[in-house]
């Protein structure tokens, strides 16, 4: 589904990524985990079509980046670190914002299942006087409004209380599970990665990662 052949990255004299290749297949839901400065945002917002590569080739569903870059971005869903919403809105409002900026017309009737898919009740409250996870599955729900099939998610639970994560993650392991959706999973949460991937990326040159996952019994590859 999505290749990436030969992919590296610098930023003028700094070498961040070097020859990454990985192949994954649909709803494999993969972590990506490694110190700061490793590269894994630049790693992602590269799928993402953010970035351009230095060189190297990355393909979705034979598609290539480097000539078919719209129909690319209709198959990608990216959540990024940072809350992007309308805080002055409600959380309708934002998802009719969205759906217009979107690929894929949606109702509001389907907007709002698409909501309470993963128990994001809220409708008609501004989203400046909801919690941080309810953003949090607020933006969620905004990547998934043109239905990808691949989605990019850096640290997206980060900050949040125990019962939001556990809603986010149950309705990513659906999505991976029913809809075939490939996730990418960026996060320091150690017991996250174990408990939502199939298995798990290690960027960088230290091996503390490596190891613990390893003992842990995840199935690891490393990325240099």
């Amino acid at each position: 589904m999505l290749n990436l052949q030969s992919i590296a990255k610098k930023y003028g004299k700094r070498q961040v990524l070097v020859d990454i290749n990985l192949s994954v297949q649909p709803g494999e839901i993969i972590g990506l985990v490694g110190e700061n400065g490793a590269g894994k945002t630049t790693l992602l917002q590269m799928i993402a079509t953010l970035l351009k590569p230095t060189s190297g080739e990355i393909s979705i569903d034979g598609l290539s980046y480097a000539t078919n870059l719209n129909a690319v971005r209709r198959k990608i869903g990216f959540v990024p670190q940072e809350i992007s919403l309308w805080e002055h809105l409600t959380v309708e409002e934002n998802m009719v914002f969205f759906e217009k900026l979107s690929w894929k017309q949606q109702s509001r009737k389907q907007l709002r299942q698409l909501c309470q898919e993963m128990n994001l009740v809220e409708w008609k409250e501004p989203v400046h006087t909801l919690s941080g996870g309810t953003k949090r599955k607020l933006n969620l729900a905004i990547s998934l409004i043109h239905e990808p099939k691949l989605l990019l998610l850096d640290e997206p639970t980060v900050g949040i209380d125990l019962k939001s994560k556990q809603e986010i993650i149950a309705y990513l392991q659906w999505l991976a599970r029913e809809k075939q959706v490939t996730i990418f999973y960026i996060s320091h949460n150690m017991d996250e990665i174990m408990n939502l991937c199939h298995y798990t990326y290690c960027l960088g040159e230290d091996p503390f990662y490596e190891k613990f996952l390893i003992e842990q019994g995840q199935r690891v590859y490393l990325l240099k």
